[in-house]
Protein backbone atom coordinates (compact mmCIF):
# COMPACT_ATOMS: atom_id res chain seq x y z
CA UNK A 1 0.00 0.00 0.00
CA UNK A 2 1.47 3.33 -0.71
CA UNK A 3 1.62 5.63 1.68
CA UNK A 4 0.06 9.63 1.04
CA UNK A 5 2.13 12.02 0.56
CA UNK A 6 2.18 15.23 2.66
CA UNK A 7 0.00 17.97 2.03
CA UNK A 8 3.35 20.25 1.75
CA UNK A 9 6.62 19.33 1.03
CA UNK A 10 9.42 21.55 0.87
CA UNK A 11 13.12 19.56 0.26
CA UNK A 12 16.79 21.99 0.92
CA UNK A 13 15.19 25.11 0.35
CA UNK A 14 18.04 28.08 -0.51
CA UNK A 15 17.78 31.35 -0.91
CA UNK A 16 20.41 34.05 -1.35
CA UNK A 17 20.90 37.67 -1.36
CA UNK A 18 24.16 39.47 -2.73
CA UNK A 19 26.35 36.81 -1.65
CA UNK A 20 24.49 36.15 2.00
CA UNK A 21 22.45 32.86 2.53
CA UNK A 22 19.21 34.08 3.65
CA UNK A 23 17.49 30.39 3.94
CA UNK A 24 19.96 27.41 4.07
CA UNK A 25 18.79 23.88 3.58
CA UNK A 26 15.15 24.55 5.26
CA UNK A 27 12.86 21.10 4.76
CA UNK A 28 9.49 20.60 5.95
CA UNK A 29 6.96 18.45 5.68
CA UNK A 30 3.43 19.08 6.50
CA UNK A 31 0.66 16.99 6.39
CA UNK A 32 -3.78 18.32 5.74
CA UNK A 33 -4.99 19.17 9.13
CA UNK A 34 -1.92 19.80 10.39
CA UNK A 35 -0.42 23.16 12.12
CA UNK A 36 3.18 23.62 11.53
CA UNK A 37 5.04 27.08 13.31
CA UNK A 38 8.19 27.96 11.82
CA UNK A 39 9.29 29.97 15.07
CA UNK A 40 12.21 32.15 14.96
CA UNK A 41 13.87 35.58 15.86
CA UNK A 42 13.01 38.69 13.58
CA UNK A 43 15.59 38.22 10.47
CA UNK A 44 15.94 34.07 10.33
CA UNK A 45 14.67 33.48 7.46
CA UNK A 46 10.98 32.29 8.50
CA UNK A 47 9.33 34.88 5.65
CA UNK A 48 11.58 34.68 3.06
CA UNK A 49 10.82 30.72 3.42
CA UNK A 50 6.83 31.46 3.38
CA UNK A 51 7.41 33.50 -0.36
CA UNK A 52 8.78 30.93 -1.84
CA UNK A 53 6.49 28.32 -1.22
CA UNK A 54 3.91 31.13 -2.19
CA UNK A 55 5.43 31.52 -5.08
CA UNK A 56 6.55 35.17 -5.16
CA UNK A 57 9.75 34.59 -4.43
CA UNK A 58 12.39 32.17 -6.10
CA UNK A 59 14.38 29.41 -4.23
CA UNK A 60 18.01 29.22 -5.47
CA UNK A 61 18.00 25.56 -4.34
CA UNK A 62 15.31 22.96 -3.36
CA UNK A 63 11.85 21.83 -4.54
CA UNK A 64 8.38 22.19 -3.14
CA UNK A 65 5.63 19.78 -3.35
CA UNK A 66 2.27 19.87 -2.60
CA UNK A 67 0.33 16.38 -2.45
CA UNK A 68 3.66 14.57 -4.19
CA UNK A 69 3.29 16.60 -6.72
CA UNK A 70 6.59 19.21 -7.84
CA UNK A 71 5.02 23.09 -8.21
CA UNK A 72 8.36 24.24 -7.88
CA UNK A 73 12.20 23.97 -8.51
CA UNK A 74 14.71 26.26 -9.81
CA UNK A 75 13.85 25.74 -13.27
CA UNK A 76 9.95 24.64 -13.11
CA UNK A 77 7.49 27.30 -11.35
CA UNK A 78 3.26 26.88 -11.31
CA UNK A 79 2.48 30.24 -10.71
CA UNK A 80 1.04 31.52 -7.36
CA UNK A 81 -2.43 31.64 -8.69
CA UNK A 82 -2.62 27.59 -9.93
CA UNK A 83 -0.63 26.53 -6.46
CA UNK A 84 -4.07 26.35 -4.05
CA UNK A 85 -2.06 27.62 -1.82
CA UNK A 86 -3.89 30.65 0.55
CA UNK A 87 -2.23 33.63 2.35
CA UNK A 88 -2.76 35.86 5.37
CA UNK A 89 -0.74 38.14 6.19
CA UNK A 90 -0.59 40.40 9.65
CA UNK A 91 -1.66 43.45 7.59
CA UNK A 92 -4.82 41.94 6.73
CA UNK A 93 -4.99 43.46 3.07
CA UNK A 94 -8.54 43.65 3.23
CA UNK A 95 -9.69 45.86 -0.11
CA UNK A 96 -11.12 49.12 1.88
CA UNK A 97 -13.21 49.94 -1.59
CA UNK A 98 -14.91 46.73 -1.04
CA UNK A 99 -17.90 45.12 1.29
CA UNK A 100 -16.95 42.64 3.69
CA UNK A 101 -18.62 40.11 1.45
CA UNK A 102 -17.09 41.34 -1.70
CA UNK A 103 -13.53 41.41 0.26
CA UNK A 104 -14.16 37.42 1.13
CA UNK A 105 -15.78 36.42 -2.13
CA UNK A 106 -13.07 37.94 -4.14
CA UNK A 107 -11.72 35.48 -6.72
CA UNK A 108 -14.66 32.73 -5.85
CA UNK A 109 -16.62 31.99 -9.10
CA UNK A 110 -20.14 30.47 -9.66
CA UNK A 111 -23.67 30.53 -8.27
CA UNK A 112 -22.35 28.78 -4.82
CA UNK A 113 -20.21 31.89 -4.14
CA UNK A 114 -22.48 33.76 -2.15
CA UNK A 115 -23.64 30.62 0.01
CA UNK A 116 -20.14 30.07 0.43
CA UNK A 117 -19.33 33.97 1.97
CA UNK A 118 -22.37 33.51 4.38
CA UNK A 119 -21.23 30.08 5.55
CA UNK A 120 -18.10 31.51 6.59
CA UNK A 121 -19.17 35.01 7.91
CA UNK A 122 -21.20 32.73 10.25
CA UNK A 123 -18.42 30.41 10.96
CA UNK A 124 -16.19 33.50 11.87
CA UNK A 125 -19.44 34.88 13.97
CA UNK A 126 -19.92 37.50 11.48
CA UNK A 127 -23.24 37.31 10.99
CA UNK A 128 -24.64 40.32 9.21
CA UNK A 129 -21.41 41.85 8.55
CA UNK A 130 -21.30 41.13 4.89
CA UNK A 131 -22.72 44.66 3.60
CA UNK A 132 -19.88 46.90 6.24
CA UNK A 133 -16.96 48.09 5.25
CA UNK A 134 -13.20 47.44 6.65
CA UNK A 135 -12.77 50.54 8.22
CA UNK A 136 -16.17 50.30 10.05
CA UNK A 137 -14.25 47.00 11.79
CA UNK A 138 -12.15 46.45 14.56
CA UNK A 139 -8.97 44.52 14.54
CA UNK A 140 -10.39 41.56 15.34
CA UNK A 141 -13.48 41.96 12.69
CA UNK A 142 -10.70 42.62 9.93
CA UNK A 143 -8.68 40.15 11.13
CA UNK A 144 -11.62 37.12 10.69
CA UNK A 145 -12.15 38.78 7.57
CA UNK A 146 -8.87 38.19 6.64
CA UNK A 147 -9.02 34.84 7.57
CA UNK A 148 -12.40 34.17 5.68
CA UNK A 149 -10.99 35.44 2.98
CA UNK A 150 -8.21 33.31 2.71
CA UNK A 151 -10.27 29.93 3.17
CA UNK A 152 -13.12 31.29 0.68
CA UNK A 153 -11.39 29.15 -1.90
CA UNK A 154 -10.74 26.20 0.13
CA UNK A 155 -6.69 26.57 -0.52
CA UNK A 156 -5.36 22.70 0.54
CA UNK A 157 -2.49 25.11 2.13
CA UNK A 158 -2.56 28.10 4.19
CA UNK A 159 0.27 30.07 4.64
CA UNK A 160 0.34 32.74 7.65
CA UNK A 161 2.86 35.45 8.07
CA UNK A 162 2.66 36.97 11.90
CA UNK A 163 -1.41 37.26 11.48
CA UNK A 164 -2.11 38.17 14.98
CA UNK A 165 0.54 40.50 15.84
CA UNK A 166 -1.69 43.69 15.09
CA UNK A 167 -4.47 42.54 17.58
CA UNK A 168 -4.29 43.65 21.49
CA UNK A 169 -2.65 41.46 23.15
CA UNK A 170 -6.25 40.95 25.41
CA UNK A 171 -8.17 39.77 22.15
CA UNK A 172 -5.84 37.74 20.63
CA UNK A 173 -5.32 34.19 22.34
CA UNK A 174 -9.47 34.02 21.60
CA UNK A 175 -8.71 34.85 18.05
CA UNK A 176 -5.97 32.16 18.00
CA UNK A 177 -8.54 29.41 19.88
CA UNK A 178 -11.04 30.54 17.08
CA UNK A 179 -8.96 30.26 13.80
CA UNK A 180 -7.23 27.19 15.24
CA UNK A 181 -11.10 25.51 15.56
CA UNK A 182 -11.82 26.84 11.91
CA UNK A 183 -8.50 25.74 10.13
CA UNK A 184 -9.35 22.29 12.16
CA UNK A 185 -12.22 21.90 10.71
CA UNK A 186 -11.58 22.77 6.89
CA UNK A 187 -9.08 20.35 7.01
CA UNK A 188 -6.36 22.81 5.56
CA UNK A 189 -2.18 22.45 6.24
CA UNK A 190 -0.85 25.43 7.58
CA UNK A 191 2.47 26.89 7.96
CA UNK A 192 2.18 29.97 10.61
CA UNK A 193 5.00 32.17 10.85
CA UNK A 194 5.76 33.67 14.43
CA UNK A 195 8.05 35.38 16.60
CA UNK A 196 6.23 34.38 19.35
CA UNK A 197 7.01 31.82 21.42
CA UNK A 198 3.45 31.67 23.32
CA UNK A 199 1.95 31.28 19.98
CA UNK A 200 3.84 28.36 18.40
CA UNK A 201 3.06 26.73 21.42
CA UNK A 202 -0.81 27.44 21.73
CA UNK A 203 -1.56 26.88 18.04
CA UNK A 204 1.12 24.24 16.12
CA UNK A 205 0.97 20.62 16.27
CA UNK A 206 4.37 20.89 15.39
CA UNK A 207 6.96 23.62 15.81
CA UNK A 208 10.21 23.93 13.43
CA UNK A 209 12.85 26.36 15.59
CA UNK A 210 14.70 28.44 12.92
CA UNK A 211 17.91 30.67 13.40
CA UNK A 212 20.43 31.99 10.81
CA UNK A 213 18.25 31.00 7.79
CA UNK A 214 18.32 27.05 9.34
CA UNK A 215 16.03 24.97 11.25
CA UNK A 216 17.93 23.87 14.18
CA UNK A 217 15.30 21.76 15.49
CA UNK A 218 11.58 20.44 14.64
CA UNK A 219 9.25 18.30 16.61
CA UNK A 220 6.02 18.24 19.11
CA UNK A 221 5.53 21.54 20.95
CA UNK A 222 6.17 19.47 24.55
CA UNK A 223 9.24 17.74 23.19
CA UNK A 224 10.62 20.96 22.22
CA UNK A 225 10.39 22.83 25.14
CA UNK A 226 11.69 19.99 27.08
CA UNK A 227 14.47 18.55 25.37
CA UNK A 228 16.11 21.44 23.67
CA UNK A 229 18.91 21.50 21.56
CA UNK A 230 21.33 24.07 23.39
CA UNK A 231 21.25 26.67 25.34
CA UNK A 232 19.93 29.61 22.23
CA UNK A 233 16.83 27.12 21.86
CA UNK A 234 16.09 26.87 25.70
CA UNK A 235 16.37 30.24 26.11
CA UNK A 236 13.91 31.29 23.11
CA UNK A 237 11.20 29.52 25.48
CA UNK A 238 11.50 31.17 28.60
CA UNK A 239 13.92 32.77 30.80
CA UNK A 240 16.91 30.65 31.93
CA UNK A 241 19.37 30.48 34.90
CA UNK A 242 22.97 29.66 33.94
CA UNK A 243 25.97 27.98 35.97
CA UNK A 244 28.93 27.67 34.22
CA UNK A 245 31.23 24.81 35.69
CA UNK A 246 34.34 22.22 34.61
CA UNK A 247 33.79 18.56 33.27
CA UNK A 248 36.26 16.14 35.61
CA UNK A 249 35.56 12.65 35.37
CA UNK A 250 32.42 12.83 33.81
CA UNK A 251 31.59 15.31 36.52
CA UNK A 252 30.37 19.20 37.30
CA UNK A 253 30.54 20.70 40.85
CA UNK A 254 28.46 23.18 41.31
CA UNK A 255 26.68 24.90 44.52
CA UNK A 256 24.30 22.28 44.06
CA UNK A 257 26.20 19.32 44.15
CA UNK A 258 27.82 17.25 41.30
CA UNK A 259 25.66 16.89 37.82
CA UNK A 260 27.11 14.09 36.02
CA UNK A 261 28.38 14.93 31.74
CA UNK A 262 28.98 11.69 30.65
CA UNK A 263 31.31 11.58 27.39
CA UNK A 264 32.17 14.88 28.05
CA UNK A 265 36.00 15.58 28.01
CA UNK A 266 37.95 16.68 30.94
CA UNK A 267 38.63 20.43 30.93
CA UNK A 268 35.60 21.44 29.35
CA UNK A 269 33.44 24.31 30.31
CA UNK A 270 29.95 23.06 30.11
CA UNK A 271 26.98 25.07 31.09
CA UNK A 272 23.94 23.76 32.84
CA UNK A 273 20.22 25.49 32.38
CA UNK A 274 17.99 25.83 35.05
CA UNK A 275 14.69 27.60 33.78
CA UNK A 276 12.82 29.65 37.24
CA UNK A 277 9.95 27.69 37.52
CA UNK A 278 12.43 24.66 38.64
CA UNK A 279 13.89 26.60 41.06
CA UNK A 280 12.91 25.59 44.01
CA UNK A 281 13.25 27.56 47.61
CA UNK A 282 13.22 24.70 50.34
CA UNK A 283 10.85 26.64 53.08
CA UNK A 284 11.26 23.92 55.73
CA UNK A 285 14.87 24.46 56.18
CA UNK A 286 15.78 25.75 59.46
CA UNK A 287 19.60 26.69 58.57
CA UNK A 288 20.88 22.67 58.27
CA UNK A 289 21.23 20.49 55.08
CA UNK A 290 18.62 18.99 53.68
CA UNK A 291 17.90 15.35 53.19
CA UNK A 292 19.19 15.04 49.61
CA UNK A 293 16.73 13.67 47.07
CA UNK A 294 17.58 11.24 43.65
CA UNK A 295 15.64 14.57 41.91
CA UNK A 296 16.93 17.84 44.08
CA UNK A 297 20.38 16.47 45.40
CA UNK A 298 21.80 19.31 47.23
CA UNK A 299 20.28 22.40 48.46
CA UNK A 300 22.46 26.11 47.71
CA UNK A 301 22.46 28.99 50.04
CA UNK A 302 21.78 32.23 48.77
CA UNK A 303 20.31 35.55 49.44
CA UNK A 304 17.76 37.15 48.30
CA UNK A 305 18.70 40.41 46.03
CA UNK A 306 15.18 41.64 44.93
CA UNK A 307 11.36 40.25 44.48
CA UNK A 308 8.68 41.41 42.30
CA UNK A 309 5.11 40.74 42.25
CA UNK A 310 4.16 40.06 38.03
CA UNK A 311 0.55 39.09 38.95
CA UNK A 312 0.27 35.46 38.70
CA UNK A 313 3.27 34.67 40.20
CA UNK A 314 6.57 36.47 42.28
CA UNK A 315 10.15 36.49 40.96
CA UNK A 316 12.81 36.00 43.20
CA UNK A 317 16.09 36.98 42.41
CA UNK A 318 19.06 35.18 44.61
CA UNK A 319 22.84 35.84 44.89
CA UNK A 320 24.04 32.04 45.22
CA UNK A 321 27.09 32.51 48.08
CA UNK A 322 29.36 29.90 46.89
CA UNK A 323 30.69 31.08 43.12
CA UNK A 324 28.18 33.88 42.94
CA UNK A 325 25.85 33.12 40.56
CA UNK A 326 22.47 35.52 40.30
CA UNK A 327 19.13 32.97 40.02
CA UNK A 328 16.00 33.37 39.27
CA UNK A 329 13.28 31.75 41.00
CA UNK A 330 9.30 32.13 40.13
CA UNK A 331 7.20 31.46 42.96
CA UNK A 332 3.35 31.01 42.49
CA UNK A 333 0.77 33.98 44.33
CA UNK A 334 2.42 36.57 46.53
CA UNK A 335 5.95 36.17 48.03
CA UNK A 336 8.05 39.37 48.62
CA UNK A 337 10.96 38.95 50.75
CA UNK A 338 13.26 41.56 51.96
CA UNK A 339 16.48 41.67 50.17
CA UNK A 340 19.56 40.12 52.08
CA UNK A 341 17.02 37.38 53.83
CA UNK A 342 18.82 34.21 53.47
CA UNK A 343 17.45 30.90 51.73
CA UNK A 344 18.25 27.79 50.61
CA UNK A 345 17.37 26.74 47.07
CA UNK A 346 17.16 23.45 45.74
CA UNK A 347 16.88 22.06 41.97
CA UNK A 348 14.74 19.59 39.61
CA UNK A 349 17.72 17.65 38.31
CA UNK A 350 15.24 16.25 35.66
CA UNK A 351 14.48 19.89 34.20
CA UNK A 352 18.26 20.61 33.75
CA UNK A 353 20.15 20.97 30.68
CA UNK A 354 23.97 20.29 30.49
CA UNK A 355 25.42 22.16 27.04
CA UNK A 356 29.33 22.82 26.55
CA UNK A 357 30.06 26.38 26.71
CA UNK A 358 30.29 28.55 23.09
CA UNK A 359 33.31 30.64 23.09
Amino acid sequence: MTATPPRLEVRNLVRRFDGRTVVDDVSLAIEAGQVTCLLGPSGCGKSTTLRMIAGVDMQDQGTIHVDGRLICDTVFRIPPERRSIGLMFQDFALFPHLSVAENIAFGLKGAAAAARVDALLERVSLSGFGGKYPHELSGGEQQRVALARALAPAPRILLMDEPFSGLDERLRDGIRDDTLALLKEEGTAVLLVTHEPHEAMRMADEIALMRSGRIVQQGAPYNIYNAPVDREAAAFFSDINILRAKVQGALTNTPFGEFLAPGVPDGTEVEIIIRPQHLKIDFDRAGRGPNPTPTDGTAARARVERARFMGRESLVEFRVDEGGELLKATVPAVFLPKPGTVMWLMIRRDRCFVFPRKA
